[in-house]
């Protein structure tokens, strides 16, 4: 029974001893535990200030990251729609070249076509004008066998003449 009712010689030296270990603690252990334990604070403190200023980077990084973004497809559909242009004028540019190049050879194919019809009709009127004559020769030559029909048709011709 001294445990549940300890006496007091036992609770004079547990006291002692407690108050002996308090102190040895006090003076050896629980300044460097204390300072150790708020230099563990402060260290923490940091680290989650540096998490909060890394995570406001981060969102400025996206910010700017979605803004150079947006940039780089403002400048990719200028670039494109620079490059429609040049597409569709260089088109226009062949087609005008390609209807004027039409139009000449068009007009070089009619000019040809209208020397070659020329051509043709100059041939042809010669070819009829020295049939014409081989004809009336021939027929010259028929008529005016004899004499008496050469001074009828002399006097055939002179009164044309005259009445014209």
């Amino acid at each position: 029974m001294e445990l549940v009712t300890p006496g007091i010689g036992l609770i004079f030296w547990m006291t002692l001893s407690f108050g002996l270990l308090l102190f040895v603690l006090t003076k050896f252990a629980w300044k460097p535990i204390m300072s150790m334990l708020k230099e563990r604070e402060k260290s923490i403190e940091e680290a989650l200030h540096e998490a909060d200023k890394a995570r406001d980077e981060m969102k400025q990084l996206q910010a700017h990251n979605v803004e150079l973004l947006n940039q780089a497809k403002e400048e990719r559909d200028a670039i494109l729609k620079d490059a429609r242009q040049i597409r569709e004028k260089l088109i226009e540019e062949a087609r005008e070249k390609a209807g004027r190049e039409y139009n000449r050879l068009i007009e070089s194919a009619q000019e040809a076509i209208k020397n070659e019809k020329m051509s043709a009709i100059t041939e042809l009127k010669n070819e009829i004008a020295t049939l014409s004559i081989e004809v009336a020769e021939r027929l010259i030559r028929e008529r005016l066998t004899s004499a008496e029909k050469q001074d009828v048709l002399v006097q055939k011709l002179i009164n044309e003449i005259k009445i014209n």
